[in-house]
């Protein structure tokens, strides 16, 4: 699934996360929830356009970069190994079309309080 949320400086990013519930990639900064939501359509409706750029970190963590045209879009939490990074991007290919979109991006708190009732009344 998608899932767009609002950084503490106002700007607005969104997740893809896996079936489990692990984040697979995290968007760039976006200044417009707008620009999020464009993107992700865009990456549902048109993957093939998009480049999955493997990387091998100093540290010996593996991770991509999702970009289009040369532009980063999106870079993928580390792996240890570069068979669960083919297994993150294999997820991103088998379920994006379909993946849902969430937006927290407007509530400060995704469950809200909850009304106390008092026993002793």
């Amino acid at each position: 699934m998608f899932v767009i949320s609002k950084r503490f400086n106002g700007e607005y990013k969104f997740i893809f996360a896996s079936r489990k519930g692990h984040t697979i990639f995290t968007s760039i900064h976006c200044k417009h929830k707008l620009d999020c939501e464009l993107m992700i359509t865009a990456i549902r409706e048109n993957l093939e356009l998009f480049a999955f750029t493997k990387i091998k970190s100093a540290g010996g963590k593996y991770f991509f970069r999702l970009s289009k045209e040369g532009l980063v879009l999106a870079n993928s939490r580390k792996y240890s190994t570069e068979l669960r990074l083919s297994k993150g991007i294999d997820e991103i290919t088998k379920y994006v079309s379909t993946a849902e979109i969430l937006d927290f991006s407007e509530n400060e708190f995704v469950f809200p309080e909850a009304n106390v009732i008092d026993a002793s009344q």
